[in-house]
């Protein structure tokens, strides 16, 4: 008989060590609950004994009032109790964060924090931990929702972003003043790991709008929500200003002829210097990593590649920009000016800009003559064959102009590798139908009336 790997065999009765980890796990962190003197969560337990149970990994925890829950436990989300009566200990973070560390548990990848009071010695310790990087941290997604900082935590927590490994930051309905927003603004700046940000329903006004965009123009963000917002035009404006700037410098360094080259994202002008000195140094010790074995065969050490590929160049590279419901609508003698000014700036970035790939306009009244120049520059930027842009506005205004800028910001049905596909479906499409109109023509007017 053949032999049985070692690796592949199973000593009957002896615990999994997913296992092993899980327990270790819930028991150091119901010791951190009870040095801290706060509440073990009931749900992260109960979870954490049914994954033991049956010795794997929950795939998807149940939803509760009060929970730290996890997606093969590589999420963390810890809520705010609703009904909780006020002699029970609260559900405290720092305990979490102690058991991460302690335990070195690495197969975290988000950690989520729902309408908690967050003390200083808990932003510190997340600090802390976030600064550490890969050796002790293995987040890279901080969600902090419906959350209470004081201004001493939130410049902590801005300071910690310039050197974490985070690559998606939530702080959505989060209520920030000008100051406290100002600490986290300063944490975008020369951050080059940073891709995803949200400030949904955070109250920002204004006077957000050029701070956002100068911390755009120093970032590698490429995907921000500010949804619910209260920018209105002037905000909005001094947001896109300095993006629709770099656009426009990026046109005038390209040939007229030269396709766009939408896969990687150009180097912005201000940065060349910075980045040539910044990957000198890891390119000039290159022999330092190639070594000779005895065979005489050159072994290269890994990475050196990964480390670059982590940083991207700082520079506003936005892709997906979600301004809905942020009182863009021209309203006022001042607003009327502000709105035709940001019309003009919005219409460049439609036409020229070669990262940008989707725009949620939504609830917010632009009228019909901004309405018509959206429509102009998509047309201009498909003559242009720039990448398609997924644009929502809102449905106040004609149908006509409504339906035509649907049409030009959606992707062509018909592929090459489906091509034949949707020839037929199109084909029983329109023999349905009678008219000789497609079905998503049909869905349109229907939404429309």
């Amino acid at each position: 008989m053949p032999r049985e790997k070692e690796g592949n065999r199973k000593t009957k009765g002896a615990p999994l060590p997913i296992v092993t980890t899980l327990q270790k796990f819930l028991k150091t962190y119901e010791k951190h609950c009870a040095q801290t003197q706060t509440s073990v969560c009931p749900a992260i337990k109960r979870d954490l004994k049914t994954s033991i149970n049956n010795e794997q990994i929950l795939s998807k925890a149940r939803p509760a009032h009060i929970h730290i829950s996890h997606l093969t436990w590589s999420e963390f989300v810890l809520v705010r109790p609703d009904d909780s009566p006020p002699s029970i200990l609260p559900v405290s973070l720092e305990p979490l964060l102690m058991t991460v560390q302690d335990e070195c548990y690495m197969l975290g990848r988000e950690i989520s924090i729902w309408g908690l009071q967050l003390s200083n010695p808990e932003v510190a310790r997340l600090a802390s931990l976030l600064e550490s990087k890969g050796r002790a941290c293995p987040f890279t997604t901080l969600k902090l929702m419906d959350c209470r900082m004081d201004a001493w935590s939130l410049g902590r927590l801005g300071t910690a972003l310039q050197f974490s490994s985070l690559r998606s930051l939530v702080l959505d309905y989060c209520k920030f003043g000008n100051e406290e927003i100002e600490s986290i603004f300063s944490g975008l700046e020369n951050n080059q790991r940073l891709r995803d940000l949200s400030l949904r329903f955070c109250g920002l006004g204004p006077q957000s709008g050029p701070r956002l965009g100068s911390a755009m123009c120093q970032s590698a963000v490429r995907e921000l929500h500010l949804d619910g917002n209260y920018l209105q035009c002037s905000g909005a404006l001094g947001l896109l200003r300095p993006i629709a700037e770099y656009v426009d410098m990026q046109g005038k360094d390209q040939p007229a002829t030269a396709p766009p080259d939408t896969r990687n994202p150009p180097q912005p002008f201000q940065a060349r210097q910075r980045a040539s000195s910044a990957l000198n140094q890891i390119r000039k010790p290159s022999g330092a990593v190639t070594v000779k074995t005895t065979s005489g065969k050159k072994k290269r050490k890994k990475g050196i590649k990964k480390k670059i590929k982590d940083l991207t160049e700082a520079g506003p590279w936005l892709v997906k920009l979600y301004l809905a419901d942020n009182g863009i609508d021209g309203k006022g003698k001042e607003e009327e000016n502000s709105l035709l000014e940001f019309t003009q700036i919005l219409t460049r970035l439609i036409r020229y800009s070669t990262h940008l790939r989707e725009l949620d306009l939504g609830n917010n009244v632009l009228g019909e003559a901004a309405a018509a120049d959206i429509l102009e520059a998509l047309r201009a930027r498909k003559t242009g064959k720039l990448p398609v842009l997924k644009i929502t506005v809102t449905p106040q205004i004609s149908s006509d102009t409504f339906r035509s800028i649907w049409e030009n910001s959606k992707k062509s049905s018909i592929t090459r590798k489906k091509k034949k596909k949707s020839m037929l479906l199109d084909t029983c499409a329109d023999s349905s139908m009678g008219n000789g109109r497609g079905v998503a023509d049909q869905f349109m007017d229907d939404k429309l009336d």
